[in-house]
């Protein structure tokens, strides 16, 4: 995270982060990119980004100097690989906000955003600032934060979600879906649907009995957690 962030104008809500292999790559040089980036994807997957590049080399069939011509730093790595799943999060917040229903909004995206969370174990500490010198995580984080904190104030004036629910709490939530991480994606997905079931209802305004005060966590205290065994 030593780098300056970028000074450029940060993308809008609905920009997603580019993924496109730069133009002008040979043939094979191309193959390599994407070789390398499917087998970074698999290994953060299952391990977390903290996967030696030297294992994601050998995976891809490549050498470390090869991958290092593609990608100079490891920040450089992870932010490519990642940023599908980042678009995708964007995206969902931003259909959370359209969606008539701001229950249905909310909902939906706590269940997308915890599902993935849940099976891609590099999810947690590539989205929330491990890299910020590699994409704007900063920006992309203050955008969420301001986002959730709209489709909070939509769900409660709906009379639909209860009215001590606090935007901090979607990062309570966030701690406590990262530890459902399983072994197994399937146990860990259907340990997330579960524990995401008990919480939504739990938010709904119906659940009136008072709450003790909400911690004062903000989205970057996520990337603090272990990325998993």
């Amino acid at each position: 995270m030593p780098a300056q962030p970028s000074r450029k104008r940060p993308a809008t809500a609905t920009e997603p982060l580019p993924s496109a292999a730069p133009a002008g790559l040979r043939a094979d040089a191309r193959h390599n990119r994407d070789r390398i980036l499917e087998a970074a994807r698999e290994a953060y997957a299952a391990h977390g980004i903290d996967v030696p590049v030297t294992t994601i080399a050998r995976r891809a069939g490549v050498g470390v100097a090869t991958l290092y011509r593609r990608f100079p730093t490891r920040a450089d790595l992870v932010a490519e690989a990642f940023s599908e799943q980042l678009a995708v999060c964007v995206a969902a917040l931003d259909d959370a906000l359209r969606d008539p229903d701001p229950w249905r909004g909310f909902r939906t995206l706590i269940e997308k955003v915890c599902a993935m969370q849940a099976t891609d174990r590099g999810f947690t500490a590539a989205f929330l600032s491990r890299f910020p010198d590699a994409v704007d995580f900063e920006g992309q984080r203050a955008r969420a934060e301001e986002g959730i904190a709209r489709l909070v104030r939509r769900a409660q004036d709906s009379g639909q979600l209860r009215a001590d629910f606090d935007p901090s709490d979607v990062t309570l939530l966030l701690l406590a879906n990262n530890g459902v991480a399983a072994d197994s994606p399937a146990v860990s997905a259907a340990a997330s649907r579960r524990l995401t079931g008990y919480l939504l209802q739990s938010f709904r305004v119906e659940r009136t009995a008072p709450l003790p005060p909400p911690a004062p966590l903000e989205l970057r205290r996520i990337h603090q957690l272990p990325a998993g065994p």
